[in-house]
């Protein structure tokens, strides 16, 4: 009985929101041409992700959130580990990492149009651009934080210094790896959904949310994000499966 209890807690949230939109829309407390009932939404959503041009605006995003994320894994995950593994290399340039890690990717959107145009090339490229630094920060820290102990072992058993950089380390740094690839994806779905917003898109989900804001089809908005919002959640927890089934051995 604990256990099923257990499993029900993240449903609670869930209620508790219906509960308290369902209550203002029925008390009329927001407009409800702004604010329209849950379950109007919800029939929005349902309509829209059926055979509607939502489902094919989430495919979109999906592909552009899934394309940019693995272009940033192939990139910033070795060089994360080749900069982690050198401490002096890492601090040399960890100016320049945290400067761009902590400039916002939208005010990036103008150099990648004068560079890539209009098009899936500027989305894709900019939310790279802006997984790739998240990922890479969190890659360097797990190689630097990598157990001493495991590090002299492998030497001292006569190791190369090529076989510890990705038996070793790169298995050390696995669980920040994780992090690093969880926070990179929301990232990049964050930089795709409002680059589709504002960036010429004539599809996704941004294109979606924006196009129902200006045309005042309220219940389609809130589909919209709805669908944005259970993107973000499934992808984290696709990330958060896939490290407890391969990184099961953290911590011991």
């Amino acid at each position: 009985m604990r256990v099923r209890l257990q499993a029900f807690l993240p449903v609670l949230g869930v209620i508790g929101l219906f509960a308290v939109w369902s209550l203002v829309a029925w008390r009329s407390w927001v407009d409800p041409v702004l604010l329209p009932a849950p379950w109007t939404a919800a029939e929005a959503f349902w309509q829209g992700m059926r055979g509607g041009a939502l489902g094919f605006d989430f495919v979109k995003t999906v592909y552009r959130t899934a394309a940019s994320t693995a272009i940033a894994a192939v990139i910033a995950i070795p060089l994360g580990i080749v900069l982690g593994s050198s401490e002096r290399l890492y601090r040399s340039l960890e100016f320049v990492i945290d400067f761009f890690r902590s400039t916002p990717a939208s005010a990036m959107f103008p150099l990648f149009l004068v560079l890539f145009g209009v098009g899936d090339e500027t989305k894709i490229s900019v939310a790279a651009f802006g997984a790739v630094l998240v990922i890479l920060f969190n890659v360097a820290y797990g190689v630097m934080n990598a157990r001493k102990t495991r590090l002299l072992a492998a030497k001292v058993m006569g190791a190369s210094r090529l076989r510890v950089l990705f038996d070793v380390m790169l298995l050390e740094s696995l669980p920040q790896t994780f992090v690093g690839l969880r926070n990179g994806v929301s990232l990049a779905l964050v930089i795709i959904v409002v680059a589709e917003m504002f960036i010429g898109s004539q599809d996704g989900l941004g294109h979606s949310v924006f196009e129902a804001q200006q045309m005042f089809e309220m219940p389609r908005m809130y589909a919209a994000i709805f669908a944005a919002g259970a993107l973000g959640y499934g992808l984290n927890l696709l990330f958060l499966l896939i490290e407890r089934q391969f990184v099961h051995w953290a911590g011991k």
